[in-house]
């Protein structure tokens, strides 16, 4: 090497090392800037106490869900940055719910609903149900919102007290199933989009297909989705000392009851019985004090948050012991997508690892499988399922327990099990296999006028490129593969069901059902929750009472704990850094239709299957 490369390669390295230099600085100023914050911020008093009367507070924020999506850390830094999309997690509500409720010091709960976004309609039912125990204790309960939706709706409906701002409304806008068709402007672009399928009902593909549902869908989603709405309406009904076919009727005659009521949607829902009281915030706050008296402040009624209440819990939140011989937990919620992935995803490496984790800890006796998912990669499904069988093999029990969407890949990793409980709601089934190859090389020569040409030692040499125009072997080899997996699908289900593949037929190709359908037609075994679920994987175990329950998931490094406490901390007492430019939107539309967007980017951005098989429903309700 030359004397004038070496000196080039000195200052480059040189450059390198100064720029890691700086990198590292920088870090540690800003680490210290944090330890600072929160050492003031912990100087300034001690922890949260509850009042010796007071309410517990439960204003969920987004959706509820199973498990927070994303990795801690990355949730901490976006909450410091304040652009974290909310979520609530279902174990933070319903044990704080829990331990109220024997709490000498709550003495009443205060529903705030205004930022319940949703949920699926089993998450609804059993905080309806968490509430409905709570009351048991004679409690008050109290529900407010300014506007109310299906989910925060039936939340309130568990309340004693409904109260609705005088400018509000009830929306219960029923279930729905839309989505955009893309089949036109796939053809004005001159795409050429290659699907491959197995069964009439699976509807995954059809926007790509076509420019509306097909009546095979149309079919399948009026069943399961009426099968929701009825059980919704019950709910509603039973809560307000109502019947269902009475709400029905004025949702139907909605248009003549506004105009009836001068235009006033909140005088509507006070005549129609659905909501107690139509007050202004104030007069809310005023009944709370009412019930447990004022704050020190004077400014609102004594109270604790869900959040500050869980921390002056600490060990004692947990609804069960947390050590000794019992049941491991495992939440899949989420795309099943291949490798290892942050939760809120199921990654096949980094589930089936957690699963390896609970089939190896000597205090885990049975697995329950919390799935919440629709499904996604069928490679990533199956590496799930092994490690299940493994499980199995090695003498633990596994019982699936399936949340608000349970469905194709779902279903498949729920078929390595001893039991499958669902609840009545949960959209199950979905069956089978698609696949799909894009490309464009018409677009390509039309409007930019370039071309692929080359040549290769074999005929498959480039035959993926998505510029060139899909071979039909390549096209033929994939449908054999479709088929083959759609193949195997059955066999998994017919072994787990006690059921030839002729008999899952009928009840596959695709087609949803929903758990008291799943019920009858032999997917599932059982219709229940989560915690009976985990009795059940108890009882198969042998377990005495007082069996623990553990909660299996990713762990952290020290480091990162440490530095999600801090930003905690951080955020509690200087509330969010105000960084221009990274707020997210807060008008709901604006939400709502940047979600959609987004929703339709990931899911084509999670298509990572090494094999291109899909076992995706995409069946989510609106």
């Amino acid at each position: 090497m030359s004397q004038k490369k070496k000196g080039i390669g000195a200052i480059f390295g040189g450059l390198l090392r100064g720029v890691d230099l700086s990198r590292r600085i920088v870090v540690n100023i800003i680490f210290l800037f944090l330890v600072i914050l929160v050492l003031a911020a912990l100087g300034g008093g001690g922890g949260t106490a509850v009042p010796s009367k007071a309410a517990l507070v439960i204003a969920p924020q987004g959706f509820l869900v199973e498990e927070l999506a994303g990795n801690p850390m990355d949730r901490a830094v976006e909450k410091a940055l304040d652009t974290y999309v909310p979520e609530t997690l279902m174990a933070d509500v319903l044990d704080a719910i829990a331990a109220a409720e024997s709490d000498d010091r709550i003495q009443a709960l205060f529903l705030s609903l205004n930022g319940l976004q949703g949920g699926g309609l089993d998450k609804l039912q059993r905080l309806a149900e968490a509430i409905e125990d709570f009351k048991s204790s004679g409690k008050t309960v109290v529900a407010t919102a300014d506007i109310y939706t299906k989910a925060s709706y039936l939340t309130a409906t568990a309340a004693d007290e409904i109260y609705l701002h005088p400018m509000g409304a009830v929306l219960l806008d029923g279930y729905g199933r839309f989505r955009t068709y893309h089949r036109e402007g796939i053809e004005r672009l001159e795409l050429d989009w290659n699907v491959f399928k197995v069964g009439e009902y699976k509807s995954a593909v059809e926007p790509y297909l076509r420019n509306g549902m097909s009546d095979e869908a149309r079919e399948a989603n009026l069943e399961y989705m009426g099968d929701l709405w009825a059980a919704y309406l019950e709910k509603v009904a039973a809560g307000r000392n109502l019947t269902a076919d009475g709400v029905s009727e004025s949702l139907d005659s909605l248009v003549q009851l506004v105009q009836e009521a001068d235009g006033q949607l909140a005088q509507v829902a006070l005549s129609g019985g659905l909501v107690d009281h139509l007050a202004p915030r104030q007069q809310v706050r005023d009944r709370m004090i009412e019930l447990v008296g004022e704050n020190k402040e004077k400014t609102s009624f004594s109270q604790v948050s869900m959040d500050d209440y869980l921390e002056t819990l600490g060990e004692g939140r947990h609804r069960y012991p947390t050590q000794g011989d019992g049941v491991g937990v495992i939440i899949a919620r989420g795309t099943i997508l291949d490798g290892s992935h942050a939760p809120g995803t199921i990654g096949g490496d980094s589930t089936a690892k957690l699963i390896r984790k609970a089939r190896n800890d000597e205090n885990v006796k049975a697995i329950v499988l919390r799935v919440d998912s629709g499904g996604g990669s069928a490679f990533a499904s199956e590496v799930i399922r092994e490690e299940l069988v493994l499980a199995r093999n090695q003498g633990k029990k596994v019982v699936v327990s399936m949340g608000s969407v349970a469905a194709s890949g779902g279903y498949w990793i729920s078929t390595a099990s001893d039991e499958i409980w669902a609840s009545p709601n949960t959209i199950t089934g979905s069956i089978g296999i698609f696949g799909m190859i894009p490309t464009y090389q018409k677009p390509l020569a039309k409007y930019l006028g370039t071309r692929v040409d080359g040549v290769g030692t074999n005929w498959m040499a480039g035959a993926l490129r998505p510029d060139r125009e899909l071979d039909p072997r390549v096209g033929e080899i994939v449908q054999s593969n479709i088929e083959r997996g759609y193949r195997e699908f059955l066999q998994r289900v017919s072994e787990a069901r006690d059921m030839t593949p002729e008999e899952v037929d009928p009840y596959a190709r695709g087609r949803v059902w929903s758990g008291a359908d799943a019920l009858d037609i032999g997917l599932v075994d059982k219709l229940g929750d989560l915690e009976e679920a985990i009795a059940s994987a108890a009882d198969l175990a042998g377990l005495e009472e007082g069996y623990s329950v553990k909660v299996i998931q990713q762990e952290l490094e020290l480091a990162d704990q440490l530095m999600i406490e801090m930003l905690a901390e951080v955020g509690d007492h200087f509330g969010p850094f105000n960084v221009k430019g990274l707020s997210k939107p807060k008008s709901g539309l604006e939400q709502r239709l940047l979600s959609t967007l987004e929703q339709h980017r990931e899911m084509l951005a999670q298509f990572d299957d090494p094999m291109g098989v899909y076992a995706h429903c995409l069946c989510e309700v609106d």
